[in-house]
């Protein structure tokens, strides 16, 4: 039988990742593929830095948890393709999250503005969500 949990379960489990990352976490998008898992060396070059905003999640709802606030670098670090993210507690050592990155409507686990960046250029994530569909 498969696991099944109720949806306050789900909501609960979703807002404890950004309980665990707590507040004003660093992410940072990266070229290449991601490592691994979280727990592996970074890879590929920092293409952007952004500071996320102190409370960076809504609150779990109907089994799902987006982004909150403006996720933005105002200048970018490096030119290159974006590949995959990162996100770090908010001294920037422990990586907590990691996925790949497409541009809006391209189906990654983050979509962006543009995966194409150049150094100094705005860079902006448009979605971000979470899902727990143990139900």
């Amino acid at each position: 039988m498969t696991l099944q949990v109720s949806v306050a379960v789900s909501n609960a489990r979703l807002d404890a990742i950004e309980t665990a990352v707590g507040v004003s976490p660093i992410m940072r998008i990266r070229s290449g593929a991601p490592p691994a898992t979280n727990a592996t060396a970074d890879s590929g070059t920092v293409l952007a830095t952004i500071n996320l905003p102190s409370d960076w999640m809504a609150a779990a709802s109907a089994r799902s948890k987006s982004m909150s606030g403006t996720w933005e670098d105002n200048a970018a670090d490096a030119t290159g393709t974006a590949g995959h993210w990162r996100v770090y507690d908010s001294t920037g050592t422990t990586c907590h999250l990691q996925g790949t990155i497409t541009a809006t409507g391209g189906g990654g686990d983050m979509t962006v503005d543009n995966t194409s960046l150049a150094a100094g250029q705005q860079f902006t994530v448009t979605s971000f969500t979470i899902n727990d569909n143990n139900g």
